[in-house]
């Protein structure tokens, strides 16, 4: 894996481990020569990630769409910064650009871009690594629900392991770099064919 897609939140959290555990992270990926692909903001742990990666000197590519550039939250010393149209477009380059996509404590957003990746992946759209990295446990209500989908049947139990967990990064970058993607869901049968 040479670049990883990583999407957080922009603010720091409610308790100090998430930045601190997302320092980790950075420090890893500098350490392992993976470049980071991130949303390209300059606060939070988007910040923080970033900033560890460069001081360990690794390289980062920010993606972040004008409206959001146009306020000053960019971060200036990057590797590279590519600003785009909208949100939906920051996605779709951050998913060309990456290997894998993990998902660090965040709000809404950072939910609906690994849900989406996810889902991409499920679809068969790439067989790229998805996971959590569960700092301080933020994620288990996620998982739980993942559970309770394939509990349910709505969520095939090969799918809900494709959402890889670790509460430490190399753990997870780990388990990234054994991964093998399932095969993907056919609706057609043997009969309709």
């Amino acid at each position: 894996m040479k670049t990883l897609a990583v999407f957080c939140g922009s603010s720091n959290g409610a308790s100090d481990i998430y930045v601190e555990v997302t320092k980790k992270l950075g420090k890893e990926l500098a350490k392992r020569d993976i470049t980071l692909v991130y949303g390209g903001a300059s606060v939070g742990v988007m910040g923080a990630v970033a900033d560890a990666v460069l001081e360990a000197g690794g390289k980062v590519i920010g993606v972040m769409p004008s409206f959001l550039e146009k306020r000053e939250i960019s971060h200036k010393n990057l590797t590279e910064l590519i600003v785009v149209d909208s949100m939906h477009d920051r996605k779709e380059k951050m998913a060309k650009l990456a290997d894998g996509f993990m998902a660090l404590p965040g709000g809404p957003g950072t939910l609906e871009e690994f849900l989406e990746i996810f889902t991409w992946a499920q679809l068969g759209l790439h067989q790229k690594p998805c996971g959590l990295l569960n700092i301080n446990h933020y994620y288990d209500p996620l998982i739980a629900l993942f559970n309770h989908m394939s509990d349910e049947q709505f969520l095939h139990e090969k799918y809900r392991t494709m959402a890889l967990v670790d509460v430490e990064p190399s753990g997870l970058l780990d388990q990234f770099n054994s991964y093998e993607a399932p095969t993907v869901k056919s609706y057609i049968t043997e009969k309709q064919t």
